[in-house]
């Protein structure tokens, strides 16, 4: 039997003040992937369209203020049209079955046509959080997204947390399935939760109920308690598990939070062509760990705001991490590192087979007979 290794990464990149500044970032993030021979790569939760930290949205319980409804109508024109429907088309719109408007070349805004360009071009499968907007509703949703096969799947969170719930749908448990795909001989079955579902044990049983050996945790908390859960995830499920955040400090911040102005481009434009490269990498030492970082030149850099301090606080530091199947940590949590640092580990999938040796929470482990979970509409046997 070949070997059944890939070369996986988490990259700790923040999004940017426009959509498409963001996916040139990505663009060029996956390019860097793919001179490391990086087979996968996971971007944070609601990378694309943005995660609004220290944003109110002008809310409070039996109110709403006229600037928060302002702010919202930013983050709206800031999220990503996939071209899906309120509902969820399902296998629909991922095999691009969905009625496209007389005159238009796809549905959405380009995007999803964007991400399988570069994921074409690269070789690398993307995963990556966004925030989708379908109808008049914003969702919290990962997609992935192979070199050969386009969109294989998009999932939407079921349980936004928090403030979020003013701003997110919520999604439904049927896009919970798993998603299966051969790369290098390595068959993968990968799932997403995002953030704190994390921390929902009936929603994590549902993914290892399905057998995945790639469970993958976009996330917003940079908190010290999420490493210990990455590993009990790990620990649970005999699979790697991915976790990507955003590092951020205040002054990179979009300015409809902040009221200032970044100086980057606030234009949301149709992205499908859009072509962005950056030439260059480095590899550095931060601490003890050894990350590749883009080369982002003199021109790239938003200008440091002397005149408040406060700026150079970190809104989140971070923490992005990978955790093999036993629950060892193979990267530890990657702190204070803004722009893009990737981590990027060798992973043996047989590693996950070695560990239902002792644990199969889904398996003989989970006493069947006994204790039964069911999900609507989202079948929990593996998937084929």
């Amino acid at each position: 039997m070949p070997p059944q290794t890939l070369t996986l990464a988490v990259s700790q990149s923040r999004t940017l003040s426009s959509l498409s500044a963001t996916l040139t970032a990505l663009q060029a993030t996956a390019q860097l992937a793919a001179t490391k021979s990086v087979d996968l790569v996971l971007f944070p939760e609601a990378y694309l369209g943005g995660y609004p930290r220290t944003c109110s949205f002008g809310a409070a319980v039996g109110a709403r203020a006229a600037e928060g409804r302002e702010q919202f109508l930013r983050y709206f024109q800031s999220a990503v049209d996939l071209g899906d429907t309120p509902r969820g088309a399902g296998d629909e719109w991922i095999d691009k079955e969905l009625d496209v408007a007389k005159g238009k070349e796809y549905r959405g805004d380009g995007t999803r046509e964007f991400l399988e360009r570069v994921a074409r071009e690269t070789g690398v499968f993307i995963v990556t959080g966004l925030v989708e907007k379908a109808g008049g509703s914003l969702y919290c949703s990962v997609v992935y997204v192979c070199p050969h096969l386009g969109v294989l799947g998009k999932r939407r969170k079921v349980m936004p947390t928090g403030s979020e719930r003013l701003i997110w749908a919520q999604g439904s448990p049927s896009t919970l399935r798993a998603v299966t795909t051969t790369i290098k001989g390595v068959r993968l079955r990968m799932a997403a939760a995002i953030c704190w579902e994390n921390y929902m044990p009936l929603l994590r049983y549902s993914l290892y109920s399905q057998n995945v050996n790639l469970y993958l945790a976009p996330t917003a908390d940079a908190r010290d308690t999420w490493f210990p859960l990455m590993r009990t995830v790990a620990a649970e499920g005999r699979a790697f598990v991915l976790s990507a955040n955003q590092c951020m400090k205040r002054k990179n911040l979009p300015d409809w939070i902040t009221g200032k102005n970044s100086g980057e481009s606030k234009e949301v434009t149709s992205v499908a062509k859009t072509n962005g490269r950056r030439r260059s990498t480095v590899t550095v030492k931060e601490d003890k760990h050894e990350l590749v970082l883009p080369d982002t030149g003199s021109g790239s850099a938003i200008a440091d705001d002397a005149a408040d301090p406060t700026d150079e606080e970190y809104v989140s530091r971070g923490g992005s991490c990978i955790i093999g199947p036993l629950g060892d940590v193979l990267k530890e949590p990657l702190w204070e590192v803004e722009d893009g640092g990737l981590h990027i580990v060798e992973a043996d999938f047989e590693d996950c087979e070695r560990g239902r040796l002792d644990l199969d929470v889904a398996g003989s482990y989970s006493r069947n007979d006994a204790f039964h979970l069911e999900v609507d509409g989202l079948d929990l046997d593996p998937p084929p």
